[in-house]
């Protein structure tokens, strides 16, 4: 037995543990979204900027009805690929300044999980853009969105985690470059063609009269891009963004 009077050991705290890997992601896109939430500078910019490409667009290429679904279907997606670079640039500027991304590198977070992290955030900036862009879309060109809307809403879902996929991964390896929002686009847009073009013959026989169960071959297609495009950033961007 212990002596009285003699001091005993003080009981060690508890160690903490680390989060899961899914806590970790989680917590990454919880940051993205609250920096959003307060400043709103990746979708409003963004936003704005695909809005000005579907009125521009509307004006410029609109040619009656006969012309109406051919044009509407690439417009869609071109307004949102276009968007996709600008909120990647936003995104990843605020990683840049003031040693941000330094201090999430250093974090004892899994490179895995920051990269989805990173990922479920610019895929929620990119549905919120496509939540836009469709509906006007179907505004200035006469479509009947009471038609088009649930199939357009499932091309957005199958066709942009790849390309938020694609796009995180080089974002993270443009983001200490000068020229980064350039040579991000150099490389994405070669990248994510077969996706969005996938995208586009999908919408386009949407507009045409087909039905979903006939589109089943796109979204097969736009789903492989997707898990390419997923794994291999999970697997590459610890490389990248370390360099």
């Amino acid at each position: 037995m212990q002596e009285a009077g003699v001091a005993r050991e003080p009981v060690p705290a508890a160690v903490r543990r680390l989060p899961g890997w899914g806590a970790q992601a989680l917590l990454v896109l919880q940051k993205d979204l609250l920096i959003e939430a307060r400043t709103g500078e990746v979708v409003v910019t963004s936003g704005f900027f695909a809005v000005l490409v579907v009125v521009l667009a509307s004006l410029s290429l609109f040619g009656g009805p006969a012309s109406a679904r051919l044009v509407a279907s690439g417009v869609i997606w071109l307004s949102i690929t276009f968007a996709t670079v600008l909120s990647l640039g936003k995104s990843w500027q605020r990683e840049r300044e003031e040693g941000a991304l330094d201090g999430l590198i250093v974090a004892p977070l899994s490179r895995s999980a920051l990269f989805v992290g990173k990922l479920l955030g610019i895929l929620t900036f990119l549905l919120l853009i496509a939540a836009v862009v469709i509906p006007l879309t179907a505004l200035f060109f006469s479509l009947d969105l009471s038609r088009y809307g649930l199939g357009l809403g499932l091309l957005a879902v199958a066709a942009l985690p790849g390309v938020a996929a694609a796009g995180t991964l080089f974002g993270a390896m443009t983001v200490r470059t000068g020229a980064r929002d350039l040579l991000l686009a150099i490389v994405l847009f070669p990248l994510v063609s077969p996706t969005l073009l996938a995208a586009v013959a999908a919408t386009r026989e949407l507009f045409g009269g087909a039905p979903l169960a006939e589109l089943g071959d796109y979204f097969r297609l736009m789903g492989v891009f997707d898990v390419v495009f997923i794994a291999g950033g999970v697997g590459l961007f610890g490389t990248l963004v370390e360099r």
